[in-house]
């Protein structure tokens, strides 16, 4: 049934990428995998994907050694600045930047491991109470910011848009990300390479991937409903 649901989500992907003109291979699809248990993730992994999203440092930790060392782990949710040192060797980027003092705790411990960790800067792009991420209006000053730490590379935005019934919803705030990233682009920044919007979920992902996603967070589109019962 996974290997059905992920088939249905990639038709989706690629119908979206024909309407709007774009190359399939721009637009990466991580499977979110968040509750789920690793044998669940092993058969996504089995049918082809790599890039894997968590939302909490506890799930990467639990489900690191368990799953072959190719996936491609990414850190989705909020991050505590206590924790960035349990995963800053384990995820391929880091999507919940949202304040000054989170990014500088990752250059910490980037430096501390001798690397470089990419990074995306989470707007709150509604302005929900109930979400994280910085304002639209102060995305461009967190970057400028954020652009002088030498062991993290801002690599792009990203936004969790409001649960709506119509993904039509959602496609104006898109479009907003899209301009926020040109917006940034424009200003040079050193450390500074805004290619990856990460935008678009289960209910939405389509109208995301039409106004330039080039990374989409699906759950339940591929996993069906999370498992809190078994926490």
């Amino acid at each position: 049934m996974l290997k059905d649901n992920l088939a249905n989500v990639e038709s989706n992907i690629q119908k979206a990428c024909t309407k709007s003109g774009r190359d399939r291979a721009d637009v990466t699809l991580i499977a979110v995998s968040k509750t789920k248990p690793a044998e669940l993730l092993k058969e996504i992994y089995d049918a082809g994907v790599r890039d894997f999203g968590e939302n909490k440092v506890q799930e990467i930790c639990e489900k690191y050694d368990k799953l072959p060392s190719d996936i491609r782990w990414h850190m989705i949710g909020h991050l505590q600045r206590n924790k960035v040192k349990q995963i800053i060797d384990k995820v391929c980027m880091i999507h919940s930047v949202d304040t000054y003092r989170l990014a500088e705790e990752i250059n910490v411990q980037a430096k501390k491991h001798n690397i470089i960790m990419p990074v995306l800067i989470e707007i709150n792009i509604a302005g929900e109470q109930s979400k994280f991420g910085i304002g639209r209006e102060d995305a461009v000053l967190l970057a400028e910011e954020i652009s002088h730490l030498d062991n993290l590379r801002i690599n792009g935005l990203m936004t969790v848009a409001p649960y709506v019934e119509d993904p039509e919803e959602n496609r104006q705030y898109f479009q907003e990300i899209m301009q926020i990233a040109v917006d940034i682009r424009q200003k040079k920044l050193d450390n500074t390479d805004i290619r990856v919007l990460s935008m678009g979920m289960t209910g939405d992902y389509m109208v995301a991937v039409e106004e330039g996603a080039t990374m989409v967070r699906v759950g339940t589109g591929i996993f069906g409903e999370r498992s809190y019962a078994r926490k």
